[in-house]
């Protein structure tokens, strides 16, 4: 299996690509690494030179991102859609690529409130920080709505606040069910990516919140 991961170089995408690399039940996948300077990455290709290739490229590149996608099972986007000019030239560009390849199977990070799913103090909080106090038209809102109109197998991830503790730790609820937690470790949602690797119907056409369940109720990010 060939993955496709678009912002390769940001922490939770080290952490998958670390794993995968290094983990035995992911022996037969192999990585294309698209980033901003590839050199970044040398060292991973230096390791593992048969099963890593790296390409620069950025993901408002369309014809970039098709021509990485080529040969690739699966796409993985580390990095939420805030295409600054308001048309989610990333989630297009990935729609774009995935169709053009025959891939399928997509994966892509947003962030928690989307559908005011988050209750509380926490939740108004969260709504105003990120969202200037309303998420309907936002550029993450409108990825996700993207790809679930697409007709691609996708998994939209909505992490929490998101902190560098050890622990592999959370729990998953649904599009249309409240929030549980506020914060959760990187390493735990490179779980739930890879747990989607493995398993490519786990997480299909849904949009995941993830969280630790020991933070729901708090009012502030635990970090």
């Amino acid at each position: 299996m060939k993955l496709l991961i678009l912002a390769a170089n940001g922490q939770i995408a080290r952490l998958v690509e670390e794993r995968i690399l290094t983990e035995d039940k992911f022996a037969d996948v192999e990585l294309v690494l698209f980033l901003r300077r590839a050199s970044r990455l040398q060292s991973l290709k230096d390791r593992y030179p048969d099963r890593v290739t790296l390409i620069d490229g950025d993901l408002n590149d369309s014809q970039a991102v098709i021509d990485a996608a080529k040969g690739c099972d699966m796409i993985y986007s580390a990095v939420v859609d805030h295409d600054d000019a308001g048309d989610n030239r990333p989630t297009k560009n990935i729609i774009a690529a995935a169709k053009q390849n025959g891939i399928s199977r997509v994966i892509e990070t947003s962030l928690l409130g989307l559908y005011d799913e988050v209750p509380g103090e926490f939740g108004k909080w969260n709504r105003d920080f990120c969202f200037g106090g309303d998420p309907e038209g936002t550029s993450p809102v409108k990825a996700d709505q993207l790809l679930e109109e697409s007709g691609l197998d996708y998994t939209t991830l909505r992490l929490p606040w998101l902190n560098d503790r050890p622990e592999v730790k959370y729990s998953i609820t649904h599009r249309h069910d409240k929030f549980v937690g506020v914060s959760g470790s990187r390493r735990s949602i490179a779980d739930v990516v890879l747990q989607i690797v493995a398993d490519p119907s786990f997480g299909s056409r849904d949009s995941l919140d993830i969280a630790d369940p020991a933070t729901d109720g708090l009012t502030r990010p635990v970090y």
